[in-house]
């Protein structure tokens, strides 16, 4: 499965995968009688594929949750069955259509909300896969075939699993053969949230350039990184720009529909801009605040595209007066569809929590600024202050919380942005209509 937060593109909905597996795999298997691990748990040095193929072949049971149609979810679901005849497990939110015949594959399907999971499914969810996994143990692993491969190709044999047990149990015995320093991507991760949580940048980024060599593919970690990256401002402010583009460009944003992908690309382009005042940069930042925008009216790009449309108006504004208009006013028409759909997160639920609730309730706050209400704007933004950003689970509660209190550079970065919208609109191109 995938790791922190996925997009399901056919839907648009972002899936936190980390919640699946926190709240209702691992705890299912750990109550079943086994140890679980997903692959940013393993402890292993360089890249991630060699102890994740072993595990494939040698584990127990595999759970593969194949939720938001994750490429490398699917492979892996496909090494295995080709690896194992049974022992393999398949999962997926239900929203989930297979792009494939899946006819000889058992699908038990969980209901996700997407940013969490309803505690009465999780509660369902984890008695299916229990007693799903409890099976297999009391059977001793010689149950009916799962895998399509040996399904359709009866007489086929496995690999020889007696080498690879014998691997598997030298490894155990001799936990040192295999880099046991090397923390787990797991920790790593762990590491570097909560290095960005004290506005650390530099360290953060260190550590993430670790985790990518260990995870070239995942697109979650290449966001982290541009952020990150971008935010070090070294070896200095456009330097550190510039190498954050050039991560998100592989993950190519002219084609991409993932929103977070757009959002950074337009906000590192967006600061370009600041730095450099070339139009090619405020170009490419109002083109993927637009596009990110549109495709699931997404609160933070529709913010951004609304602010950079005052920017281009304030440009245009003795040059190319009606253009000039017409992006205010678009502008406009952009906060009030933002605060429509703020107000819809809002009232969702479960209703978001720690960072996400902050940002929310500061977008509301820009957005109120933009349209002039400034009483609105306060009374939003005080919200945002008062949002406490640690994190509750369904885990047990003896789990350190986060800190409470929202880091400095995000209310940073909230009252700059207000102030320099106020800025703009204080040279408002309607202004000169006569």
């Amino acid at each position: 499965m995938g790791f922190g937060k996925k997009t399901d593109y056919p839907t648009g909905r972002v899936l936190d995968l980390d919640k699946s597996y926190n709240y209702i795999i691992k705890p299912a298997a750990k109550a079943a009688g086994y140890e679980c691990q997903r692959a940013d748990e393993i402890q292993h040095s360089g890249n991630i594929n060699v102890p994740m193929y072993r595990q494939l072949l040698t584990a127990d049971i595999v759970i593969a949750d194949v939720s938001t149609y994750n490429a490398n979810a699917f492979y892996e679901l496909g090494v295995r069955h080709a690896l194992r005849p049974y022992t393999t497990i398949t999962i997926a939110e239900d929203k989930l259509t297979f792009p494939f015949d899946v006819a000889q594959i058992a699908i038990r399907t969980y209901h996700h909300l997407g940013e969490g999971i309803d505690f009465g499914e999780v509660e369902r969810m984890r008695a299916v896969l229990q007693e799903a996994i409890k099976a297999i143990k009391a059977t001793g692993a010689k149950i009916a075939v799962d895998s399509p491969v040996y399904t359709f190709l009866a007489d086929l044999e496995p690999p020889a699993l007696a080498k690879a047990e014998a691997q598997r149990a030298a490894l155990a015995a001799n936990p040192g053969t295999e880099a046991a320093a090397q923390p787990t991507v797991r920790v790593l991760m762990d590491q570097a949230e909560a290095a960005l949580g004290r506005s650390d940048f530099i360290t953060a980024k260190s550590l993430l350039t670790i985790v990518r060599s260990m995870m070239p593919d995942d697109v979650f970690v290449a966001q982290k990184l541009a952020l990150v990256t971008y935010k070090s401002r070294l070896p200095t402010p456009v330097d550190a720009l510039n190498e954050a583009s050039r991560i998100l460009e592989g993950l190519g944003p002219e084609t991409s529909t993932d929103t977070e992908t757009l959002g950074l690309y337009g906000s590192v382009h967006k600061r370009l801009w600041d730095a450099t005042q070339a139009a090619a940069h405020l170009d490419t930042a109002i083109w993927a605040h637009e596009k990110g925008f549109y495709l699931k009216n997404d609160y933070y790009n529709g913010i951004n595209l609304a602010f950079l449309l005052n920017v281009r108006a304030a440009l245009k504004s003795d040059t190319e007066p009606a253009e000039a208009i017409a992006d205010f006013i678009e502008a406009q028409r952009t906060r009030r569809r933002v605060l429509r759909s703020c107000e819809n997160l809002l009232g969702s639920k479960p209703a978001p929590t720690g960072a996400d609730e902050y940002w929310i309730k500061a977008t509301m706050a820009e957005a109120y600024a933009g349209l002039g209400d400034d009483p609105k704007a306060e009374e939003w933004l005080t919200a945002a202050r008062a949002v406490d950003m640690s994190v509750p689970t369904l885990e047990s509660s003896s789990q350190t919380a986060a800190d409470p209190a929202v880091p400095g550079w995000m209310i940073k970065t909230t009252i700059d942005q207000i102030a320099r919208l106020r800025e703009l609109l204080s040279r408002s191109p309607l202004d000169r209509i006569k």
